[in-house]
C-alpha cells in the first residue's frame, strides 16, 4: 500500500510541473512536419541577421514568437518583432550574451513589441532599453508559459507540433560557419562554441531537423539549414534546462496599427560613390563591421507602409521631410561616423523608427 501511493504521488509532481514537456506514452507522429508548411501555408518569418552582438538567444526566441503571431492570426503577414528590445530589457550584453530563462520570462512578464520600437541597429556595444518608444507596451505581444522540452527526438517532434517552433542550444564547429546547404553534420575543424537557433520542423525520411539561424539570408539555404538526427548538434544540458524549450499561449497586439519603416539604402556591406551603389572590399576591416562607406552625396531610399511622412536625421539632427511615398532624402555628411535615423509617422499618430550607422569619406 505504501508503494503503491509513492508511486501515485510521484506521479502527481510530475504531472503537474509546469515547466518540463516529455512525453507520456507514444503516439503515432507524422513522418514530416514543419511550420514553414502547415497545409501549404508558410507562417514564419525570413531569417535575420544578429551581427555583431552574440544576442541569439533572443533571435531565437523572437522566431518562434513570430511564427505563432502569424499562425494565432491566420496568415503570413510580416510579423516582425524587436529582438533588441527582448535582449537588452531582459539583460543582455554584447559580451557575452543574455540567459535565455530570462528571456524567455520576460516574454511571460511583459513581452516584445513590434521592430519599429527598437529596431536592429547592428552595434557591438550595449544599447539601453529605453531606446525602445514610450508606447511599447501597447503594441507588445506576450506569452502564457515556457517550459523545457525533454532532449529526444520523439519529444522534440511532439513539442514542435503540439507547442510550436524550440529555441534550442547547439554545439558550433569551424565548418558550420561554411554551411551552404544540405545536411549538416560536423566533418572537420574544431568546436569554437555555442549558439541558439529555432527548430522549425522535422523530415524522418531524409533524417534531418529543419531549423531557422540569425545569421543573415546569405548563409546557410536562405539562412536556415537542416541538421542530420544522428549529428549531436544539440547541447543537452544549457542555461540550467535541457537546452531546448519551447514557448506558448500567444496574446496581445498581434497586429498594431503602426507605421513598418526600413532603409534601403544605405545598406551594410556596400560602398556608395555618389549614390552609386558597390560591394564594399574588406567590409569587416578599418571600419567596423559590415558600416557602409559613402563617398559624396547620396539618396537614402526608404520601404515604409502605413506611413503618411518620414523624417531623417543625422545625428540626431534634422535634415530633410517627405511626405510622398516613395520616401526619399539625399545626404552628404562629413567625414567619419554618422548616425541615420528615419521616424515614420502614420495617420493615427502612431510612429516607427529604424537606423543604420554610416561612414563618410568625404
Amino acid at each position: 500500500m505504501r508503494l503503491k501511493k509513492f508511486i501515485i504521488a510521484i506521479a502527481i509532481i510530475l504531472l503537474a510541473s509546469p515547466n518540463f514537456y516529455t512525453t507520456h506514452g507514444k503516439s503515432p507522429l507524422p513522418s514530416h512536419f514543419c511550420w514553414c508548411n502547415i497545409d501549404g501555408v508558410d507562417y514564419t518569418t525570413p531569417a535575420k541577421n544578429q551581427e555583431p552582438c552574440p544576442s541569439c538567444e533572443a533571435y531565437a526566441l523572437v522566431a518562434a514568437l513570430e511564427t505563432l503571431v502569424q499562425y494565432k492570426v491566420g496568415y503570413p503577414f510580416g510579423c516582425d518583432l524587436s529582438e533588441l528590445h527582448l535582449f537588452f530589457c531582459s539583460g543582455g550584453t554584447c559580451k557575452w550574451g543574455v540567459d535565455i530563462k530570462k528571456a524567455a520570462q520576460y516574454l511571460v512578464d511583459y513581452g516584445v513589441p513590434d521592430e519599429g520600437c527598437f529596431p536592429e541597429l547592428h552595434r557591438k556595444r550595449d544599447m539601453p532599453c529605453n531606446l525602445t518608444l514610450p508606447d511599447w507596451q501597447n503594441r507588445s505581444v506576450r506569452i502564457k508559459e515556457w517550459g523545457w522540452v525533454e532532449n529526444s527526438d520523439e519529444a522534440i517532434k511532439k513539442a514542435l507540433i503540439e507547442h510550436g517552433p524550440l529555441a534550442a542550444c547547439i554545439y558550433v564547429w569551424k565548418d558550420f560557419y561554411y554551411y551552404h546547404g544540405g545536411i549538416y553534420r560536423h566533418r572537420w575543424g574544431r568546436l569554437v562554441g555555442g549558439h541558439v537557433i529555432t527548430i522549425m520542423g522535422y523530415d524522418d525520411a531524409g533524417g534531418y531537423w529543419i531549423c531557422k539561424n540569425s545569421w543573415g539570408r546569405n548563409w546557410g539555404e536562405d539562412g536556415w539549414f537542416r541538421v542530420a538526427y544522428d549529428a549531436n548538434i544539440f547541447i543537452k544540458r544549457c542555461y540550467g534546462g535541457t537546452g531546448i524549450l519551447y514557448i506558448d499561449g500567444v496574446y496581445g497586439n498581434l497586429m498594431p496599427h503602426v507605421p513598418k519603416i526600413y532603409i534601403v539604402s544605405p545598406k551594410r556591406y556596400h560602398t556608395y560613390v555618389l549614390g552609386y551603389e558597390i560591394p564594399s572590399l574588406l567590409g569587416r576591416v578599418f571600419i567596423q563591421n559590415g558600416v557602409p562607406r559613402i563617398i559624396g552625396s547620396m539618396p537614402v531610399i526608404i520601404n515604409a507602409s502605413n506611413t503618411v511622412k518620414v523624417e531623417f536625421y543625422i545625428d540626431n539632427k534634422l535634415v530633410g521631410v517627405d511626405e510622398q511615398s516613395p520616401f526619399m532624402q539625399y545626404i552628404n555628411a562629413s567625414f567619419g561616423k554618422h548616425e541615420l535615423k528615419v521616424i515614420a509617422y502614420a495617420s493615427n499618430g502612431n510612429i516607427s523608427w529604424a537606423g543604420i550607422d554610416f561612414f563618410s569619406l568625404m
